[in-house]
């Protein structure tokens, strides 16, 4: 696609479905609430459907502007839980039967999330994890989970501090007090609703596991009463004016809403998803700033390649007919054999046979004082490349370095076919 045409498509949110039966049949969704939020304001939800072998294809859904991923089941404990939780045989039973709906292991929708949170913090791309979301990305991290949060922190805390996360009866409206951290985004876009002694809001919890440790890159932004973390973030990565969003909510701030209105708990809710948009908005014109240099070079380059090829094609034909017919040559021809003389000389990679082969076709004419000049050009060149590439940056560079190594892969493999069919001729 033309840069052109990139900039007037709107921003892509990659959010990866879930699986459900239906009909005795698999069904993929996504909530609606989330998609809402994401296209009213300004980007495109882009679903990931959970289905065998979409991690291998990720790269199928670039340009990535943004990854918002949200709901499921209980991640695979074997890829966090290097700490043994102390669950007896009992234990584990009794949990997978009282959260007989969220501890069956989805190994697939583990591997695209992960990987996908991975990329957004190899590339900082903005991510938004909400409840399950906010635990792959700190699992990514290197982070841990708790297995089960009520079981595991009853060990660790008085009676008095002991809290439901979840209510299975009662999705929606099941709530408790989150202390919210000073200085914090999430600080900021509730502000207007905290007591300033409390510090306090009262969230949606939904949820049977948690974050045990916080990976180190992240800071937390709110605590549960009983410790649990409820929302982090990367302080280095968040930046919504330039682009930069990297964070974790463990309650479902689009969820506290009343009905199918625009009406939330609290004013703060939907800020999350406006700031995440923003910062994927600004990510995309990003892209799109450091595409637009490579596609005007790539557009240039494009064309002196093709001037360069009709040349040499020119110049190794008239050497053919040349060798073929046993004739001379004009001062014009003489001229044009030039291009292939100096491209011998400027490809060291051929083989031995394959120069010989020129040389036997008269190809690799050679003039003492124009070779001398073609030096002096070649330097000439040089030093404008130096001037070019020193401004480029390292992305940059490493796209031109790739795409000389394919054109002269291509251009050899071209070479030798050629040639064969010069010998087949003969």
């Amino acid at each position: 696609m033309a840069n052109s045409d990139l900039s007037m498509i709107l921003p892509r949110v990659l959010i990866v479905s879930r699986r459900t039966v239906r009909k005795n049949k698999f069904v993929d969704f996504v909530g609606e609430y989330h998609l809402d939020l994401i296209v009213s304001y300004g980007a495109v939800p882009v679903i990931v459907p959970r289905v065998s072998g979409v991690h291998m294809l990720l790269e199928s859904f670039e340009p990535i502007h943004g990854v918002l991923l949200c709901e499921g089941e209980d991640i695979d404990p074997s890829l966090y839980d290097s700490e043994l939780s102390g669950f007896s045989i009992e234990e584990l039973e009794e949990i997978k039967r009282i959260h007989s709906s969220d501890t069956t292991i989805d190994k697939e929708k583990d591997t695209i999330e992960l990987s996908l949170a991975k990329l957004c913090v190899e590339r900082n791309i903005p991510y938004l994890g909400i409840c399950r979301g906010s635990q792959v990305l700190n699992v990514a991290c290197g982070g841990t989970l708790y297995q089960d949060v009520e079981k595991e922190l009853s060990k660790k805390i008085s009676v008095d501090e002991r809290i439901s996360h979840i209510d299975y009866s009662n999705y929606d409206g099941h709530r408790h007090p989150v202390r919210v951290v000073e200085n914090t985004p999430l600080h900021r876009w509730f502000q207007d609703s905290l007591d300033i002694n409390k510090m306090e809001i009262s969230v949606n919890s939904y949820h049977h596991q948690g974050v045990r440790k916080l990976a180190r890159r992240f800071l937390p932004m709110a605590f549960a009463p009983d410790g649990l973390v409820e929302g982090f973030y990367d302080p280095d990565t968040y930046c919504p004016e330039e682009g930069k969003f990297i964070m974790g909510l463990q309650f479902h701030p689009e969820r506290m809403r009343n009905g199918d209105s625009d009406n939330f708990d609290y004013p703060g809710c939907p800020a999350a998803y406006k700031e995440f948009v923003k910062a994927v908005i600004q990510f995309q014109k990003k892209l799109i700033r450091s595409e637009a240099p490579m596609a005007k070079l790539a557009s240039k380059l494009d064309k002196d390649l093709e001037t360069k090829r009709r040349i040499l094609v020119r110049s190794f034909s008239i050497a053919k007919n040349m060798y073929s017919s046993g004739s001379g040559m004009g001062s014009r021809q003489d001229s044009e054999l030039e291009a292939g003389a100096a491209f011998l000389e400027e490809n060291t990679v051929l083989s031995l046979q394959q120069v010989n082969r020129l040389k036997q076709m008269g190809a690799t004419v050679r003039n003492g004082s124009g070779y001398r000049q073609r030096l002096r050009m070649n330097e000439e060149r040089e030093q404008i490349a130096r001037g070019m590439m020193g401004k480029m940056t390292i992305d940059q560079l490493s796209e031109l370095l790739s795409f000389y190594h394919l054109m002269g892969k291509i251009c050899s493999e071209t070479l030798d076919r050629k040639l064969e069919m010069v010998k087949e001729d003969k």
